[in-house]
């Protein structure tokens, strides 16, 4: 255990356990995410498709919650990222910073997108799922949120990549 962080994440740097969880789970959903379009566009798997995004919604809505109490409440990432030669923790200033406020801002848009498409799909398919009116909109704006998702990722990579591997 580094003496300097008490409380250390289990990859191989100094990311806080919550990010490192974070950094792990985006790669599973976005291999979730893959899966659940690949079944519903080329098997017609409606309804399979419907439980995944619901659990995939579910799972990163809870995930989240505990990542921000973690952020806001219990880990200085700002004191591990010092380490970085992209981040002054004395100014808050950096390609870190920057890297954080891009990634906010694709996390922000893809929660936004996320509910807009998956609250319209739930009011406006039947159950069990199966296309009908709605469907060329739901495909238009999920495929948004899917690209939005894949930015999510990459951008909180990056994030991570300077913040507490460089």
């Amino acid at each position: 255990m580094n003496p300097r962080y008490p409380i250390t994440g289990f990859l191989p740097w100094r990311g806080p356990f919550m990010i490192d969880v974070i950094v792990v789970a985006m790669v599973l959903v976005l291999i979730a995410l893959a899966w659940s379009l690949f079944l519903v566009k080329y098997r017609k798997r409606y309804q399979r498709h419907k439980v995944i995004q619901l659990g995939l919604a579910g799972g990163l809505l809870i995930l989240l919650v505990f990542f921000e109490i973690d952020i806001q409440f219990v880990e200085n990432w700002k004191e591990r990222a010092d380490a970085s030669p992209y981040y002054d923790a004395a100014t808050g200033s950096g390609l870190v910073t920057f890297a954080l406020w891009i990634h906010l801002i694709c996390a922000t848009t893809t929660l936004a997108l996320w509910l807009l498409v998956i609250l319209r799909a739930l009011s406006q398919f039947p159950n069990p799922a199966r296309p009908n009116h709605h469907s060329s909109y739901h495909s238009r704006w999920g495929m948004v949120a899917v690209i939005d998702m894949l930015l999510t990722a990459v951008t909180g990579w990056a994030f991570y990549f300077l913040a507490f591997v460089a």
